[in-house]
C-alpha cells in the first residue's frame, strides 16, 4: 500500500472508530512513518538502528546477502510489510523451502491477532504501527518478507482484468525494469525488479517481481505465482482493499476499548456501510494515488483539517529531548521494536533461522 491508504485512509478508519481529529492523526502518522523509518533517517536522529522499519533502495544495493543479512532484511519487511499468514502451514518440500513458504503473507492468520492485541493498552503510536500491518497483509497478500525466486517469483502470464462496456477484459501487463520509471496505466506498462536466478538475490524480495500493482487499490490481476507452482491466482485489490479498511475499523474499535476482543475474519461493516458507496468509489478510481480523495473525505467526517505528511515533523521534538521515550518518535520507536521483536521470536520459534532471534520487548 502507499501513502493514500497507510495515512489518509487510515485517518478515515480512526474516525470512524471514534478517535479525534488529533488522535486520527498520531495514529495515521504512525501507520506511514511505518515506510519511512529507515536507517537512513534513524542515524540522523541518532536513534537506534534495530528500530528500522523500512529500508531504502540505497540501503538496499548495500545490503549484505550473507545469513546475517538477509535475516536482517527478512526481521524487517516480515515483521511490518509481509506478515506471515501460517507459521506452521503443511507443505511438500525440503526444511528451507518449507520456511520460505511459510512466510508468504495473508490476512487473518494468529499473527494478525498478536500485532492488535501487541498495541493493546499502548500509545496511540502502537495503534499506527498495528495498522500498517494489518492493512498490508491484504495488500501484500501472496507474497513474502523473504528474498526467494521460488516463492516471489511470477512469469509472462500477467493480466490485468478490466472493465469495458459493462464488460470484463484482459490486458496483458507490460512490466519494464526501470528504477527511475512511472507505471503507465493507460498502455499498461509497470515498472518491476530485474529477474535474477540467485534464489536469494534481493530482487526476488516481497512483491518485487510484480511491481506496485499489490499497492494500488483499483487493479484487478490474475497472475502465475511461483510458490503455487505457477497455478492462476487472481488479486481483487478494490474488494480486499475495502476489507481491509473495515477490519481497521474493528481493529481500532478493539483498540479505543469499544469491542471485547480482536478476531480474525472480522469487520466493521455496519458502521463503514454508510460510507461504502464513497469509500468503494475512492478505491476503484484508476490513478497512482488517490490521497486527495481519501483527504477530503477524511476532512468531512471529522471536521479538522489533514496535514500533509511530513518525515521531519517530529525529528527536532526527538533530537533536542532529554527524554527521548517520551517524545512522538521515542513511542513510535519502542512500538516498533516490540512489533519487529515479536514476530522474529515467532519466526524463530516455528523452527525457522530466516529472521534469526531478537531479545523479548
Amino acid at each position: 500500500m502507499q501513502i493514500d491508504f497507510h495515512y489518509y485512509a487510515t485517518y478515515c478508519a480512526a474516525a470512524l472508530a471514534g478517535y479525534t481529529h488529533d488522535e486520527c492523526m498520531e495514529i495515521c502518522y504512525s501507520a506511514q512513518f511505518v515506510d519511512e523509518c529507515s536507517r537512513t533517517f534513524l542515524s540522523r536522529i541518532r536513534g537506534p538502528m534495530n528500530a528500522a522499519t523500512t529500508q531504502l533502495s540505497l540501503e538496499m544495493m548495500d545490503a549484505r546477502t550473507d545469513v546475517i543479512g538477509l535475516q536482517d532484511i527478512t526481521r524487517i519487511w516480515a515483521s511490518f510489510h509481509f506478515l506471515p499468514y501460517d507459521l506452521y502451514a503443511e507443505v511438500k518440500g525440503t526444511k528451507k523451502y518449507k520456511s520460505k513458504y511459510r512466510m508468504i503473507c495473508g490476512p487473518n492468520g494468529s499473527l494478525v491477532v498478536d500485532t492488535v492485541d501487541l498495541a493493546k493498552d499502548k500509545s496511540l503510536q502502537a495503534a499506527g504501527v498495528a495498522m500498517h500491518v494489518l492493512a498490508d497483509t491484504w495488500a501484500h497478500r501472496y507474497f513474502a518478507g523473504t528474498p526467494s525466486l521460488v516463492i516471489n517469483n511470477t512469469n509472462r502470464h500477467f493480466y490485468e482484468i478490466l472493465e469495458e462496456d459493462g464488460k470484463e477484459i484482459e490486458r496483458s501487463v507490460n512490466f519494464r525494469h526501470n528504477p527511475n520509471g512511472i507505471d503507465d496505466l493507460e498502455e499498461g506498462v509497470y515498472i518491476n525488479s530485474i529477474y535474477q536466478s540467485n534464489e536469494d538475490s534481493i530482487m526476488n524480495l516481497g512483491h518485487g517481481r510484480a511491481g506496485h500493482l499489490p499497492d494500488y487499490s483499483f487493479i484487478r490481476y490474475k497472475y502465475l505465482p511461483a510458490w503455487a507452482n505457477y497455478r492462476e491466482y487472481i488479486k481483487d485489490n478494490p474488494n480486499e482493499y475495502y476489507s481491509a479498511f473495515c477490519q481497521m475499523v474493528y481493529a481500532l474499535r478493539y483498540l479505543h476499548g469499544d469491542e471485547k476482543e480482536f478476531l480474525v475474519d472480522t469487520y466493521a461493516t455496519e458502521i463503514v456501510a454508510p460510507y461504502e458507496e464513497k469509500i468503494r468509489s475512492i478505491l476503484n478510481v484508476r490513478r497512482l494515488d488517490s490521497s486527495e480523495d481519501w483527504k477530503a473525505f477524511g476532512e468531512s467526517l471529522t471536521g479538522g483539517v489533514i496535514d500533509d505528511f511530513s518525515i521531519e515533523k517530529y525529528e527536532d521534538e526527538y533530537k533536542n529531548s532529554e527524554d527521548k521515550d517520551g517524545t512522538f518518535l521515542g513511542k513510535f520507536i519502542k512500538a516498533a521494536s516490540a512489533q519487529k521483536s515479536m514476530v522474529t521470536n515467532h519466526i524463530y520459534k516455528s523452527g525457522s533461522k530466516l529472521a534469526g532471534r531478537s531479545v523479548e520487548s
